[in-house]
């Protein structure tokens, strides 16, 4: 891999809603054209040489949003998933979900699930959803885990460390993030993977999601070598 590029590229895909709305369209058309700049992302990600691409795809805060909205964010991976899933297999692509599946409705987590287990053995690009993530709930779960196992004496806490930890996150096996690029405007991590975030470069560009395509990946790229935190 080149040394210029980063290993882990994660990316908080913010205003697919506000794309929609300054178009006449609706934000779940909004959301749709965001799933559609999603195979943008992923094709120039694969072109660069990335390994691991991490895509906020839903967090935890956003059940507060409209039901409609919420109930269509919930349909978009069986419908994104039944269609790519495929392409995802002949590209070769390794898909991997970190967040809370338990709470999700059935047949979301089922699309979700089968698009983990048809390309388990995949050994190209790493696509990482958060989905139904945040990061405070990531260090959460990982403590009440680790209390349990303490309490059943399969686990010595007074040796544990940051390596140790890790491997309760939600992105276990992963390595941190090199990058964390935020599409919209908005100049904040919004819960996004905060434990794995600590030393990784911020990139922040004013263009919503659903524009954000592999020039724009590119640009961000070079921003990070730069040492540019805003795009």
């Amino acid at each position: 891999m080149n040394s210029n590029i980063p290993k882990h590229v994660a990316i908080i895909m913010d205003g697919n809603g506000r794309w929609g709305k300054s178009r006449g369209l609706t934000r779940s058309e909004g959301h749709y054209a965001g799933a559609q700049a999603m195979e943008k992302v992923i094709d120039g990600s694969i072109e660069l040489g990335i390994e691991i691409l991490t895509l906020y795809a839903f967090s935890s805060e956003n059940w507060s949003r409209p039901k409609d909205e919420v109930n269509y964010l919930m349909r978009l991976p069986v419908k994104f998933f039944n269609q790519k899933l495929p392409e995802f297999i002949r590209r070769n692509c390794q898909i991997r979900i970190s967040g809370n599946m338990e709470s999700l409705p059935k047949n979301t987590k089922q699309a979700l699930e089968r698009a983990v287990e048809k390309t388990k053995y995949n050994d190209g690009l790493i696509v990482n959803f958060a989905f139904n993530y945040g990061g405070r709930d990531d260090i959460l779960q990982a403590v009440c885990a680790i209390l349990k196992e303490a309490k059943q004496n399969n686990l010595d806490i007074e040796n544990m460390d940051e390596e140790m930890f890790n491997r309760y996150l939600y992105t276990r096996d992963l390595p941190d993030p090199d990058l964390i690029i935020r599409t919209g405007g908005e100049k904040r991590v919004s819960n996004f993977l905060l434990w794995q975030s600590s030393m990784s470069r911020l990139y922040f560009s004013d263009v919503f999601f659903p524009d954000f395509d592999d020039h724009h990946l590119r640009e961000a790229i070079k921003g990070c070598r730069d040492k540019r935190i805003v795009g």
